[in-house]
């Protein structure tokens, strides 16, 4: 590796190099980031193939209905689907030609995040991935918005699927039946304006929670049945009117008149396009590439980008790929557990990997993927990964990880091909000193530079 732009471009916006990968991009970097920035992103090919959110929900619910979602062969062959998916997934990102691509996906997915925390929803959630998140990666923010939200996965992890307005007749015969205070529930809502847009200082208040998911109500899907309703059940969005609280709704300093599910889509249209969405983003962002502490005058930047673009994801790329200051610091994030795994496998070559290796030490780290503990996501700073038990773990793994690599590789070679314009003279002395080469191989990995982005 010649020059700490390509150590930049391969690690902080790539996942890793991959073998001889830094020759394509040492002579221009920032033009080989922004080739794969493509207004619509495609499905890798190994991911074609796999079911639709429409049938794994449909098939849930039926089997639920029935009582065989508590069957042991059923949860296993959920379980199973799962986990192929999820390999697939991280095979895709270990073998990639365009991992900048997939950097984005796991960024934007990881903002509006679902989890394995709500069990029902975990068969689903890399089909949410590929059906609500990545074509919109370098589209327009406000369609990635509306897409996520009306999508089954997130009505049912915030809860929205049930939600009844007071004033609707499910609402009214749950409170006189179950004598419960409302019927609404704010979870989606919340998150929406204090996650997925505005911020949790984005000038919202609780009136707002309240008028939105009012406005939401009624957004369901179509496995949710009312004992009387003998419609066949599907896996696809559903407006349920008789769930949906009429009247109109004031959010943000903003009348809404009722129009029944396009009340929910121009409220989102107009927090999409809001200065405090454009300011949250940019943050995260700025965060991402540049920062733990993302400077203000960055931020301010790329908001700036934000707006003027109309949330045009394509032209904020490019606008993070053209900051002077992205490139000034060659180690300035620490990896994720998920992307030091992935960029060790990148780096090796390999990429006949099976669950047991790849799943596995992301499920002892405590980062396998879409099992985030709160709709807040993974964090993006370097105190969640690098605590000294975390710290530990990784470098258990790394040394096991390098044991296995070939006896003819040299580790001084691989070390400069890796990270040779940002290795430190302490870790270049260690790695010659090593007595063997699967210790030479383990230093290497367990360095700080390797473990940084």
């Amino acid at each position: 590796m010649k020059n700490i732009e390509t150590f930049i471009a391969l690690n902080r916006f790539g996942l890793g190099p991959a073998p001889r990968e830094a020759r394509k991009v040492e002579d221009d970097p920032k033009a080989w980031i922004k080739a794969q920035i493509t207004p619509r992103a495609t499905i890798p090919r190994s991911l074609i193939g796999f079911r639709n959110s429409d049938d794994i929900i449909r098939d849930i619910h039926k089997a639920r209905k029935r009582g065989a979602i508590k069957s042991p062969d059923e949860k296993q062959d959920l379980r199973a689907a799962f986990a192929k998916e999820l390999l697939a997934r991280s095979k895709n990102m270990i073998v990639t030609s365009t991992p900048f691509t997939e950097r984005m996906v796991m960024f934007w997915s990881n903002h509006f995040t679902v989890s394995t925390t709500k069990k029902l929803i975990g068969p689903v959630l890399p089909a949410f991935e590929r059906e609500a998140i990545r074509p919109h990666i370098f589209g327009k923010f406000s369609n990635m918005l509306e897409d996520s939200t009306r999508h089954p996965a997130m009505l049912a992890y915030l809860d929205n699927h049930k939600s009844a307005g007071p004033r609707t007749p499910v609402g009214i015969e749950q409170i006189i039946r179950s004598g419960v205070r409302t019927t609404l529930n704010e979870n989606l809502a919340r998150e929406i304006l204090e996650l997925h847009t505005l911020g949790v200082n984005g000038g919202y208040d609780q009136d707002d929670v309240i008028e939105l998911a009012k406005a939401i109500s009624g957004w369901s899907h179509g496995s949710v049945r009312l004992p009387h309703d003998d419609r066949p059940i599907h896996g696809r969005f559903e407006f349920k009117k008789h769930m949906h609280e009429p009247g109109s709704k004031f959010v943000m300093g903003k009348r809404y008149k009722d129009k029944g599910a396009q009340t929910g889509l121009n409220i989102l249209d107009d927090l999409a396009q809001h200065p405090s969405t454009a300011r949250h983003i940019a943050t995260k962002l700025v965060r991402h590439f540049v920062s733990d502490d993302p400077p203000e005058h960055l931020i301010e930047k790329i908001a700036n980008v934000f707006m003027d673009t109309d949330g045009d994801l394509a032209k904020v790329s490019e606008a993070i790929v053209d900051l002077d200051e992205v490139w000034m610091n060659p180690l300035p994030k620490v990896k994720s557990h998920y992307e030091l795994v992935i960029s060790a496998y990148r780096v090796s070559g390999k990429s006949d990997v099976g669950v047991m290796n790849l799943v596995e030490p992301l499920r002892e780290f405590g980062q396998l993927p879409f099992s985030a503990n709160s709709p807040a996501g993974w964090p993006d700073k370097a105190s969640h990964w690098v605590s000294p038990e975390g710290l530990m773990r990784r470098i258990e793994w790394l040394d096991k990880f390098a044991k296995k690599l070939p006896a003819t590789l040299n580790p001084a070679y691989v070390q400069e091909e890796l990270m040779g314009p940002v290795v430190s003279d302490d870790t270049r002395l260690w790695v010659s000193r090593a007595p063997s080469v699967s210790s030479g191989l383990s230093l290497v990995f367990a360095s700080p530079e390797f473990q940084r982005r």
